[in-house]
């Protein structure tokens, strides 16, 4: 289908009728498949399905990758203040910028990037006052800068250094280990490392870590994921020599990560099917000769996190009994079922972690979507709160029995992250590294309101804003929202906001249900066959703005990623009037085959399975790729996505994007823009994540009346 992008009306704010360039552009042709599937008695019809193949196996499919990047490219590159959105992000974004410090041996690990490097690089220093001495830069691994350090943990004596390696986007982790005194890289190499956590053994001489199998060639970033292991690995030997530590053969879909204790006594794995917060938890008692595991909570039934040991008693945070989360010990020493023993009850916020430093328990809560941090001793006994400068984020807290030092970090909307050392023995907290910023985060307002839904219920949303901006008159507002996997979304920094900011928009975030904000009762709420509660909530809160006189739908753009994307693309087919722009990134689009790829299969515990009836009327009938509608307008939509996204895979936004492209659907543009080696968002350099933001911004800001010309 052939349309053209864009012809401006008497109705836009600041220009009657469309620039040449944006009028009479044509799509690239793409080819339809006659393919229709029947299910349950109903025909669905999925003329795409060739644009699900990979990019990098397919020519056809990279064909048309290319054309649609070129039209795409060409458009976005004639909208007015795009070359300018991208200088003032760029300046934006270059200041210091420090990760979480990990304290190991007396020594001090934490990356830090100068401003616009592509990868943050990563230091050690001996001692809390020594010199840092750069350990790893991953800036040199890739021309592109599009090859990433992904994690990395230190032994506990602090002498060596795991470290994962991720390419062009994608989940899959290379494991490499280094001798930090040297900085020499030893011979270790682990390949087909994907959703692993990480835990060294105490004496350094290996560490445990979980895999898939090596997929069959050609398709690593389309098969699905299963048959998750755990093993051990000792440092020195081939990948081929570690040992099986766990697996579950009648389980092929069950992942496993696995912890231990600080004392070294306790080895904890977690299973786990999907992405609901449910595991079976299998314990052994290393301090034996003859340990074994064993299964301390058969499930998968509850949430189960590890805090830590005291002895033979572990402590968990837990939602059994509490479904805004616990936390509790066992006695892990005794056999049969296990007695719980309540610590801290369940409160009126939702608990997001809990950490055991020095002689004290910190436990960190969301409540009503921010965050508040609470003191308590051993015992459960509270301690008081831990001040915050404002309505923000923190993360952190990690420490030791014993040891009274943790590092947190606090972020805002209008405050980039700042990374205090905290004394859990004092209650003091004194900045660690604070960044030196070319701007001023005074200048930038946060509020936090709350609206009715379409039920009644309701729901919070932030807004935030230049100060002195009168919210009466009607702005550009962008919109952005998640509202799935029990994900709490929390006031955080990012430059492409403060930049939206700084033009004179306004940034909101809608907290819809399916999240974790209000605990296992909103995520229940949003998700399943109540999924469409959350896509009510977005609805109402775009209503919300309009009506509060804040922004108007000629003004309004929305955007999400991933679960977020499929949330833009579900409203926009059924509330097409209520918006002028939408930014779907990374979607899942196709709900009907999305648990056929990668890790899609994890997601049928939020989204549900298309091959239960009930379940595929109830995905049918919102999934975004088979509910564009052609005969009203739509609004402006640039999708995004990249050609090594694993996790949602890229055929999702392909398909999406060629029904818009195929429907009679109105005059504005309905672009794809697909990054090369890139994935689901982690691991992207900043100069790609710089580009991909005035894209965005330009495409948002032109049809919302913000960039565009006067």
């Amino acid at each position: 289908m052939r349309n053209a992008f864009l012809t401006l009306s008497a109705c836009c704010l600041f220009a009657v009728t469309a620039p040449a360039w944006a009028q009479g552009t044509d799509y690239p042709e793409t080819a339809k498949v006659e393919q229709v599937d029947e299910t349950f008695g109903i025909k669905v019809a999925d003329p795409f399905r060739w644009l699900e193949n990979d990019v990098r196996q397919d020519p056809k499919v990279k064909a048309w990758v290319d054309a649609q990047n070129r039209v795409t490219s060409a458009y976005l590159s004639q909208l007015p203040k795009r070359d300018a959105i991208e200088k003032r992000l760029t300046e934006l974004w270059n200041f210091e910028r420090y990760g979480m410090p990990e304290r190991k041996g007396g020594r001090y690990f934490f990356t830090r990037n100068s401003g616009l490097q592509n990868q943050s690089p990563l230091f050690v220093q001996d001692g809390l006052d020594g010199t840092p001495r750069l350990l790893i830069d991953p800036n040199p691994w890739a021309q592109d800068g599009a090859t990433a350090l992904a994690g990395w943990l230190p032994s506990e004596d602090g002498k060596r250094l795991l470290y994962a390696v991720q390419d062009g986007g994608t989940d899959w982790r290379t494991v490499r280990v280094m001798d930090v005194d040297s900085g020499k890289l030893l011979d270790d190499q682990l390949k087909w490392v994907k959703f692993s956590d990480f835990t060294w053994a105490k004496d350094g001489s290996g560490f445990y870590y979980s895999r898939f199998p090596e997929p069959e060639t050609g398709a690593e970033f389309q098969s699905l994921n299963i048959h998750h292991k755990v093993y051990f690995h000792r440092v020195g030997t081939p990948q081929s020599a570690d040992r099986l530590v766990h697996a579950t053969p009648a389980h092929p879909k069950w992942n496993h990560n696995v912890r231990l204790t600080d004392d070294g006594r306790w080895l904890v794995v977690f299973s786990s099917e999907g992405t609901e917060d449910r595991y079976e938890v299998n314990i052994a008692d290393l301090s034996r000769p003859d340990a074994r595991l064993r299964t301390l909570f058969a499930g998968p039934q509850h949430s189960w996190s590890l805090v830590g040991s005291r002895g033979s008693r572990l402590v968990f945070v837990t939602n059994k009994d509490a479904p805004r989360y616990r936390v509790v010990s066992v006695d892990a020493a005794l056999p049969g079922t296990p007695s719980l023993e309540e610590l801290v009850a369940e409160a009126k916020g939702t608990l997001d972690q809990a950490s055991i430093v020095g002689d004290a328990m910190i436990i960190s809560y969301v409540e009503d979507a921010k965050s508040v941090v609470r003191r308590f001793g051993l015992d459960g006994r509270p301690k008081g709160d831990i001040p915050l400068p404002g309505i923000g984020s923190v993360s952190g807290f990690a420490g030791d029995p014993g040891n009274p030092e943790t590092f947190y970090s606090y972020t805002s909307f209008n405050a980039p992250p700042t990374i205090y050392r905290y004394d859990a023995a004092t209650g003091d907290s004194t900045v660690f590294r604070a960044p030196d910023l070319p701007f001023d985060p005074a200048l930038y307002t946060v509020e936090q309101r709350f609206f009715a839904s379409k039920d009644g219920t309701k729901v919070p949303m932030f807004v935030a804003y230049k100060k002195g901006l009168d919210l009466s008159r009607g702005a550009p507002t962008l919109m952005h929202g998640y509202g799935g996997f029990n994900v709490s979304v929390t006031p955080s920094f990012s430059v492409p906001r403060l930049a939206w900011m700084e033009m004179g928009g306004i940034f909101v975030v809608a907290n819809v249900r399916g999240g974790g904000e209000y605990g296992k009762d909103w995520h229940n709420a949003g998700r399943l066959l109540n999924k469409q509660n959350g896509f009510d909530d977005f609805i109402a809160a775009g209503e919300a703005l309009v009506q509060s006189g804040i922004t108007t739908p000629r003004q309004l753009a929305i955007m999400g990623g991933s679960n977020g994307g499929l949330l833009v693309g579900a409203v926009v087919n059924q509330r097409p009037d209520l918006f002028a722009a939408a930014l779907p990134q990374v979607g899942v689009m196709d709900m009907l085959r999305y648990n056929r790829f990668t890790a899609g299969r994890y997601w049928v515990d939020d989204y549900g399975d298309p091959a239960d009836e009930a379940q595929f009327r109830n995905l049918f009938a919102y999934s975004p790729y088979h509910n564009v509608k052609g005969g009203r307008p739509y609004p402006a939509i640039l999708v995004t996505t990249a050609d090594t996204d694993d996790r949602v895979v890229p055929g999702h936004s392909f398909k999406y994007a060629a029904a818009l492209q195929a429907m009679e659907i109105g005059d504005k543009p309905h672009l794809i823009r697909i990054e090369t080696r890139a994935g689901h968002g982690s691991g992207k350099p900043t100069a790609k994540q710089i580009e991909e933001n005035a894209d965005m911004w330009a495409f948002a800001g032109f049809h919302t009346g913000l960039t565009a010309d006067r």
